[in-house]
């Protein structure tokens, strides 16, 4: 879609009402201004929908599968009930299993400790740490970044098939680029693992606030993403998808809830009947807040329609990068291009500028929050940034002064809930701090660049 079509639909769907709209914060050269939230693809404020959901819920709280009270059993109605919600929201195939999990990276270790005996998992280093790391008690290929879509598809081809011995396979793929933004060819990739006897979990962390998630659409074995990257509070995520696998496991964590039936051996052991259904790897009390709050999010974006959501961001990310290309310090970080689809999710580095020093001069002096560092995915900001993608580095900036260059990026990420102003004053401020430089002075303390107030 053109950035003016774009445009003229994005009347279709305002910014939805998200938690923080309106909270101000001080800026170091005076005054106060509205915070501009544009960090998005680290955590999305909660919608506003969501929270007033949750604090409907919150008097009537109790606990779940444990009891013969109203409250009780109107909790595990709501728990249920949001497993079903979510499972609609991912268009799952019937004999799916859904999993709540606290996070996508809970997800895939849980994907992880479930994996059969000799099963290869085959991962792209472009990776989040979260589907790049969990993989330890597994042999592991590690797939070099490519440069477009097809040469991911055919980069996976060749493992596949070269792979010995023959056995379970497990690929993880990125469903959107927690980096650059950028798309990658899931239902092509899943045509290849499947062709190849292999299975493959999307992690949908940074797709599923942006884009419609089907299961059976993009034929995908499993998905896996966050509840507070999807406009929800912290501390929920989800696993979906076959269940064979997840049966055929000693339970994610032993306890309560995960058991069926446990008696006492002659022998003076214990015997453990484990579930079978979703229940075997929920052990312990659930946070029926958190599954609630990823139910109430699916409900809401679902409502505001993903064509007009995808509409107004395609907008926000035309505004963004035209304003960047105006600025020719500026480079913008792509593995596929600049005619990549992508979602709202930019980063990119200021020629003569620390990263660290940028984003605080952002924070500080304009209001803004943005995300400066490796992002989580060390080995692909190294490769786009032309350095060895096998030195290592911390997840914040590294100990670099400001104006020295350092290894790392800034990131700018948005969505439903941005308004246009933010995005504006963005771009604003990037032109402003390149032309002019930064107003205040700066200092390294504890690894971060941050306003020195000391004088």
């Amino acid at each position: 879609m053109s950035v003016s079509t774009a445009a003229a639909d994005q009347s279709v769907c305002a910014s939805l009402p998200v938690l923080g709209r309106d909270v101000t914060v001080p800026l170091v050269t005076g005054g106060e201004v509205t915070y501009a939230a544009l960090d998005y693809a680290a955590s999305a404020p909660a919608l506003q929908r969501v929270w007033d959901d949750v604090a409907a819920y919150a008097p009537y709280y109790g606990s779940v599968h444990r009891g013969a009270g109203y409250l009780s059993q109107l909790s595990t109605d709501l728990f249920e009930n949001a497993r079903r919600t979510v499972t609609e929201f991912l268009d799952c195939r019937p004999d799916d299993q859904l999993i709540f999990t606290r996070s996508t990276t809970d997800s895939l270790n849980l994907l992880a400790a479930a994996l059969p005996a000799d099963c290869q998992v085959f991962v792209f280093e472009t990776e989040h740490h979260a589907s790049l790391l969990p993989w330890r008690d597994a042999r592991v290929t590690y797939l070099d970044a490519p440069r477009t879509p097809r040469q991911a598809v055919e980069t996976l081809e060749r493992a596949l098939a070269d792979r010995d011995p023959y056995g379970p396979a497990l690929v993880c793929v990125t469903g959107a680029s927690n980096v650059t933004g950028e798309l990658w060819p899931v239902r092509e990739l899943a045509a290849a693992a499947h062709a190849h006897g292999a299975r493959i979990v999307l992690d949908a962390a940074q797709l599923a606030p942006h884009h419609q998630v089907s299961v059976r659409d993009l034929d995908v074995d499993w998905v896996a993403f966050s509840g507070h990257k999807l406009y929800a509070p912290f501390g929920s995520g989800v696993l979906a998808g076959r269940s064979d696998w997840l049966r055929a496991a000693e339970p994610y964590l032993a306890g309560g809830g995960a058991s069926r039936k446990v008696s006492r051996r002659a022998d003076g052991g214990v015997d453990v009947e484990w579930h079978e259904s979703a229940a075997r790897h929920e052990a312990g009390s659930p946070n029926v807040i958190g599954a609630y709050s990823i139910a109430s999010a699916c409900k809401a974006l679902t409502e505001a329609g993903f064509d007009s959501l995808v509409a107004r961001e395609q907008y926000l990310i035309g505004k963004v990068r035209a304003g960047l290309a105006e600025v020719p310090e500026v480079r913008i970080l792509s593995l596929f291009g600049d005619d990549a689809p992508r979602v709202g999710v930019i980063s990119f580095v200021v020629e003569g500028w620390n990263s660290s020093h940028f984003a605080a001069a952002l924070s500080a002096e304009y209001g803004i929050g943005v995300r400066d560092g490796l992002f989580c995915a060390h080995p692909l900001v190294r490769t786009l940034l032309g350095s060895d993608p096998q030195t290592q580095g911390e997840c914040g900036a590294p100990e670099a002064a400001p104006g020295e260059k350092s290894l790392n990026a800034i990131r700018v990420s948005f969505g439903a809930g941005t308004p246009d102003e933010h995005v504006e004053r963005f771009v604003n401020a990037v032109r402003e701090l390149v032309t002019d430089g930064a107003r205040w002075n700066y200092r390294t303390e504890d690894g971060r660049c941050v306003p020195d107030t000391s004088a």
